[in-house]
C-alpha cells in the first residue's frame, strides 16, 4: 500500500510538472520568460516548454495595434490663446523585450510624451491656423514621438486630434469674424456679378447698333442696285422702243402713220392747254400744222441717215 501510494503522488507529482512546463501562447501575444530573474526567452504564439520552477512567465505583450486616449490639455499658441486640445495616440509593440526591460510603464510615457510634444507644436502656430493644420499637426507628434519611443520598441503609427477648442470669448470672435468675412466675399461676387451684367449688356447693344448699321447699309446697297437696276431697265426699254419706232418708220406707210400720229398729239396737247389756262400764248404758225409735220419728218429721216451712216 504505502508503494502505491508513492507511486501515485509520484504521477501526480510528474503530472503537476508536465503541467506548469506546457506553456500555450495565444495568437498575437508573446510572452517573456525569465529564468532565476533573468531573462530567458520570448515565446511567440503556439505551444512552448519550460523548466518547471525555474523558469517563469515575467510578462505578457499584446502585439495587437492599441489605441490610447490622450486627455485634454490646455495648449498656448503662438498668439498667446489657450485652447484646449485632447486626441487619441495609436502604437504597436515590435520587440518585446525591449517593452518589457527598455521602460517600466510604456504606455504612460508615450502619453506624457505625446502631451509634451503636443504643447510644443501647438505653440509654434497662431490660433487661427490650428484648425487648417491638423494633418501637420499629427505628424509632427508621430516624428517625434515615434523617435522617442525606438528603444522602448515600441513603435508610434499615428495621433488623431480629436478636438481642438478655444474659449468662448475667442468663439465669439472668431463667428464674427467668419461672418463678416462671408458678408465681404457676398458683396465681392454681387459687385462682380452687377459689373458683368452691365458688360454683358453694353456689349449687347454693340452688337445690336453693329448689326442694325450693317442692315441699314445693305438696305441702301439693295436700294441704290435697284434704282441703278431699273433705271438700266428703263433704258433698255426705251431704246428697244425706240429701235421698233425707227424700224416700223423704215417699212411701208410708217412715215404716214408717224405724222397723222404727230398731229393727233397736237390738236390733243393743244386743246389741254386751251383748257387749263385763261391766258393762252399762240405761236406765229399755229395755222401751218404741215410744216410741223414735215420738221418732225425732216429730223427723224436725218437720223436714220445718221444710223447707216455709222453701221457701214
Amino acid at each position: 500500500m504505502e508503494l502505491s501510494s508513492l507511486g501515485v503522488i509520484l504521477l501526480l507529482f510528474i503530472f503537476f510538472v508536465i503541467w506548469r512546463g506546457v506553456v500555450f501562447v495565444p495568437q498575437q501575444m508573446a510572452y517573456v520568460i525569465e529564468r532565476f530573474g533573468k531573462y530567458s526567452s520570448t515565446l511567440d504564439a503556439g505551444p512552448h516548454w519550460i523548466i518547471p520552477f525555474f523558469d517563469r512567465i515575467a510578462y505578457r505583450h499584446s502585439l495587437k495595434e492599441s489605441a490610447i486616449d490622450i486627455p485634454e490639455q490646455v495648449c498656448i499658441t503662438s498668439d498667446n490663446v489657450q485652447v484646449a486640445v485632447d486626441g487619441i495616440l495609436y502604437i504597436k509593440i515590435l520587440d518585446p523585450h525591449r517593452a518589457s526591460y527598455g521602460i517600466s510603464d510604456y504606455i504612460f510615457a508615450v502619453s506624457q510624451l505625446t502631451q509634451t510634444t503636443l504643447r510644443s507644436e501647438i505653440g509654434r502656430i497662431e490660433l487661427d491656423k490650428t484648425f487648417e493644420a491638423r494633418a501637420h499637426i499629427n505628424a509632427a507628434v508621430v516624428a517625434e514621438v515615434d523617435k522617442a519611443s525606438d528603444p522602448w520598441g515600441v513603435k508610434v503609427l499615428r495621433y488623431e486630434i480629436k478636438n481642438i477648442t478655444p474659449p468662448e470669448d475667442v468663439i465669439s470672435a472668431m463667428e464674427k469674424q467668419m461672418r463678416a468675412e462671408r458678408e465681404k466675399r457676398a458683396s465681392i461676387l454681387q459687385s462682380e456679378g452687377d459689373r458683368d451684367a452691365k458688360i454683358n449688356q453694353a456689349e449687347g447693344e454693340k452688337q445690336r447698333a453693329i448689326k442694325e448699321s450693317e442692315a441699314k447699309m445693305q438696305a441702301q446697297i439693295n436700294e441704290a442696285r435697284g434704282n441703278a437696276e431699273a433705271i438700266l431697265q428703263t433704258a433698255k426699254a426705251t431704246a428697244e422702243g425706240l429701235r421698233m419706232v425707227g424700224e416700223a418708220l423704215k417699212s411701208t406707210g410708217g412715215l404716214e402713220a408717224m405724222q397723222l400720229r404727230i398731229a393727233e398729239n397736237y390738236v390733243k396737247e393743244f386743246g389741254k392747254l386751251a383748257k387749263t389756262n385763261n391766258t393762252i400764248v399762240l405761236p406765229a404758225n399755229l395755222a401751218d400744222i404741215g410744216s410741223m409735220i414735215t420738221l418732225a419728218k425732216g429730223m427723224l429721216m436725218d437720223q436714220d441717215k445718221k444710223e447707216i451712216i455709222k453701221e457701214k
